[in-house]
């Protein structure tokens, strides 16, 4: 199994409550899109990667590079999907700081109504925290577990830790089905700071050291992993055009401002949503059915719904509603038997990236930040600094 590292600058304060509420609503719904499509398992193995899981956050409009993301998705996610539990056969436990010690407690209760193995499923939870927090001692403490967990029985963890030191946080991801050993490569990834030499007794290689250590109980693990593979999440706040493959980013705005490669069936089922929505949708269709490859720039994702701290915009909250609310109708169609909604929003990332094969962008990444936030106070932009408002100046810029 994979694993690497990645930087996530360790980011404090509040989601704001207008922003959080939408993160939950849209938050479920893609849950509830995946589920439609995909079934349970799908849920827990996106969960279980890095990349989709930071796109998922980019989406919702978190900053789309700081260890935010884990605890304020989670959040969300836990909060909105454990209400529709029942019917979703998903189930979230744990979460940050004191919530995370309430995990046990949480699978025993989901055990004794769903049939399910208890205290298998609380030996996992404390393994994997024990292996990310004592086995792995890489310098992060652990601050965050949250238990995934699916009622045919399979789970995923995200937990996150914290190095004061360096002001840098890791995300370690765990995927049942992909688990044949707690002590052994458990890890789907670990997302985090490459920090040099550590000390990681699940390495494959070092099979020799823990057989020394139960031998030798008192003496120290002397295999240290040699190489790890490096992911880096960069320090800066602002979305840079080099985050960001300018190729699928310049498709998808094609599709939704120029209607390039969608189909007439689709045009009509979509019809009344702006260009603007469609954006979103283009981003927010590629969440729920992207392959792992289509997941390697997550920053892209913020041009869906922007971020809590204007970058790379403001959140266009009208923007946000709408398409809530068209994904959330497609949703209950679908239930009824009408899927032809879900497979319109489904088309959006297929024209994408059926266009993204031969496009050519132009250079105006800054040129399409500058519109999206000249034209937020349109859609209702808002940051946790306040509303936007209209420019000074009314430039129109073209975009790709």
């Amino acid at each position: 199994m994979s694993r690497s590292y990645a930087d996530m600058p360790l980011h404090y304060g509040q989601v704001p409550p207008w922003l959080y509420q939408r993160m939950s609503k849209m938050g479920v719904a893609i849950v509830e899109s995946i589920i439609q499509e995909y079934g349970r398992a799908a849920v827990l193995q996106r969960l279980s990667d890095p990349f989709w899981f930071q796109a998922l956050g980019c989406v919702l409009g978190m900053d789309w590079h700081s260890s935010g993301i884990t605890t304020s998705v989670m959040g969300a996610l836990k909060r909105s999907v454990n209400e529709r539990s029942k019917d979703l056969g998903i189930y979230i436990c744990g979460g940050k700081g004191k919530y995370s010690k309430e995990t046990p407690s949480e699978l025993m209760r989901i055990a004794h109504n769903t049939g399910l193995n208890g205290d298998l499923l609380v030996r996992s939870s404390k393994l994997s925290a024990k292996v990310d927090n004592t086995a792995i001692q890489d310098g992060y403490q652990l601050y965050l577990h949250s238990f995934v967990l699916s009622s045919d029985g399979d789970w995923a963890v995200i937990q996150q830790g914290m190095n004061g030191a360096n002001g840098m946080a890791r995300r370690y991801h765990w995927h049942s089905p992909t688990l044949s050993s707690f002590i052994e490569e458990p890890h789907t990834f670990i997302y985090g700071k490459n920090q040099g030499r550590i000390i990681n007794i699940t390495d494959k290689d070092a099979g020799t050291t823990r057989t020394g250590i139960l031998q030798l109980a008192h003496e120290n693990p002397e295999k240290l992993l040699p190489e790890i593979k490096k992911l880096t999440m960069p320090s800066h706040h602002d979305v840079k055009a080099k985050d960001v493959d300018l190729k699928r980013l310049g498709a998808v705005l094609a599709v939704a401002y120029e209607k390039e490669h969608l189909d007439m069936e689709s045009l009509l089922l979509l019809e009344g949503l702006g260009p603007r929505t469609l954006q979103s949708l283009v981003l927010v269709s590629e969440v729920i059915h992207g392959t792992p490859s289509r997941f390697d720039d997550p920053a892209r994702f913020s041009f869906a719904h922007g971020g809590k701290d204007g970058h790379p915009f403001p959140v266009p909250t009208m923007v946000y509603d709408e398409a809530i609310q068209t994904l959330q109708n497609a949703v209950q169609r679908a239930k009824l038997g009408n899927t032809e909604k879900n497979e319109a929003i489904k088309n959006l990332s297929k024209a994408a990236q059926q266009l993204e094969k031969d496009f050519q962008p132009n250079n105006n990444f800054e040129q399409l930040i500058e519109r999206e936030r000249n034209d937020s106070w349109k859609y209702g932009g808002r940051t946790v600094f306040g509303k936007a408002q209209p420019p000074k100046s009314g430039n129109q810029l073209k975009l790709f």
